[in-house]
């Protein structure tokens, strides 16, 4: 979220980056992937307070250390916050566009102005195989 940095630091010392790292304890990144539809019969209320897990959502999952996203960051400029803990959703799910209409109006809502999340981000080029981990958990 606007205006932490990457969206991950959201309160005062959450992170220890020198001596002991703890940063793959204290922030994990939850990732699913959506096609937006017109059909309310994929209608969630609540995109706001994490990813959807039900049976069909969250099921089939892999784990990995990553770091921070976001266009700041690429195969050059590194992110100082890493490792996290990633937790993918493999499956592409379906969701109703009414669905994001509520994230945002939830949104618009908060105590801190999120204002400049209403809108789509960019994300950066996929990470050079040579600076992936391979720790993959649940990988195929």
């Amino acid at each position: 979220q606007t205006p932490f940095y990457d969206g991950v630091f959201c309160n005062d010392g959450v992170v220890n980056i020198l001596t002991p790292l703890n940063t793959y304890k204290n922030i994990g990144v939850q990732s699913q992937t959506y096609t937006i539809v017109n059909d309310e019969s994929y209608f969630h209320d609540n995109l706001m307070y994490g990813m959807i897990v039900d049976e069909n959502f969250g099921v089939d999952m892999t784990m990995y250390t990553g770091s921070t996203t976001g266009t700041s960051r690429d195969n050059d400029v590194c992110s100082r916050f890493a490792p996290i803990t990633w937790q993918v959703d493999r499956k592409c799910h379906m969701i109703s566009a009414s669905s994001f209409d509520k994230m945002c109006e939830m949104m618009k809502m908060q105590k801190d102005d999120m204002s400049d999340d209403l809108h789509a981000h960019g994300s950066r080029m996929t990470v050079a195989d040579h600076l992936t981990a391979d720790n993959q958990v649940g990988n195929r």
